[in-house]
Order: C-alpha cells, then structure tokens, then sequence
C-alpha cells in the first residue's frame, strides 16, 4: 500500500520579519539623504508673529543669502566675504527676470554684520529683498487648549 503524505495546511499568520527588514532599510536611506536635501546653510532664524509667506525662496534657482552667528555669509552653500557679494548677487541676478534676493540670519547674529550684507545686496541693483524669519507660534495664556471665556 503506498503511503500518500499530507500537505501542510496553509499558514494564515502574516510573516512581519521581512517588512520590518524594508522598513529599516528605508529609515537607514531616508536618514543618510535627508541632510543632502537641505539648500544652503542652515542658521537659526528669527522668530516673527506676522511673517509674510515667500514661496519664491524655495524655488531651485532662488538667490539666498545666509548670515551665520559667527557673522560669516554663504551665497547658497558657498562662503563668501563681504567684497564679493555685489559682483557675485549682481551676476546671478543678471539673467533673472525677477531680481529678489532673500536673506536668512541667525537670530543671533550682529546687527553690523546683517546691515553690511544688505547694503552690499542693494549695491548689486536688486527689485526686491526679502528678509526670511521662521513663524513664532503663539500660546494661549492658559496654557494649550486651554478655552477663552467672554464675561457679561
């Protein structure tokens, strides 16, 4: 008599192992390119209550200028001194329909340093300047959540 061997029943249990092994190889990629992503230098920016959207800085072929705490400037990612910036600003916007130039400045930098760079980004003829702050949440005095009640 011949023997007939039975199949194993079909396992219904999903198998998590090779999900978490994508997931961790994902998070790995995502934390090794996220740094190259950022444009330009990054500075602790100025807080402001009211700051006006500048959707144009974003933009790939955006001119921006970064002051450091330390006072050193960078056109993008590049360091430059403070003589070359009317030739470079000037050069980049020569070309460009719209002649804005933003800046971005360490909250802590001097006030000297920040007026020098302006002054040299006037120089170069630019339209418009926009100065770039990041948006200072506001909290309720009671705290979060916390509602408002009017009295009569």
């Amino acid at each position: 008599m011949a023997y007939k061997a039975k199949a194993t029943p079909p396992v219904s249990d999903i198998n998590v192992t090779p999900m978490a092994d994508v997931m961790l190889v994902l998070l790995i990629i995502f934390m090794v390119v996220t740094p190259m992503l950022q444009k330009g230098v990054s500075v602790d920016m100025a807080k402001a209550e009211n700051p006006r959207q500048m959707q144009d800085a974003e933009k790939e072929d955006a001119v921006v200028l970064a002051i450091t705490r330390d006072g050193k400037a960078y056109l993008g990612s590049d360091r430059i001194q403070l003589g070359e910036i009317t030739p470079k600003v000037k050069d980049r916007i020569s070309s460009k329909l719209d002649k804005t130039v933003y800046i971005k400045s360490d909250a802590r930098a001097k006030y000297g340093d920040v007026v020098a760079v302006v002054d040299a980004v006037r120089a170069a003829g630019v339209d418009s300047l926009g100065l770039l702050t990041e948006k200072l949440e506001r909290r309720h005095p009671g705290g979060e959540g916390a509602a408002s009640a009017a009295t009569p």
